[in-house]
């Protein structure tokens, strides 16, 4: 599968928010898996600062990610793929 990262705007007023928006974008991407659509979250970081949430998906396609967070309720504002993950050295 590949990995995209999905763009969040999340106000600092509804930063705790994010909890049961996590909630909803994990089960969301079980239903999808469930349906044949493989989508998994793998990790999500807020930075409150910038007032932006990314999230670590994998799955087949970016529709599969969009189609996730559009179940999740989630305004997104770009879905990317990425290159995977780079060593720390």
């Amino acid at each position: 599968m590949t990995q995209f990262l999905l763009e969040l705007y999340v106000s600092r007023t509804h930063c705790s928010l994010m909890g049961a928006g996590a909630d909803r974008l994990t089960s969301a991407a079980a239903e999808l898996t469930a349906e044949g659509t493989p989508v998994r979250v793998v990790r999500s970081i807020f930075v409150p600062e910038d007032e932006t949430c990314y999230v670590l998906l994998e799955a087949a396609t970016a529709d599969g990610v969009r189609d996730a967070a559009r179940r999740a309720a989630m305004p997104f504002e770009r879905v990317v793929e990425t290159s995977g993950e780079i060593e720390a050295g």
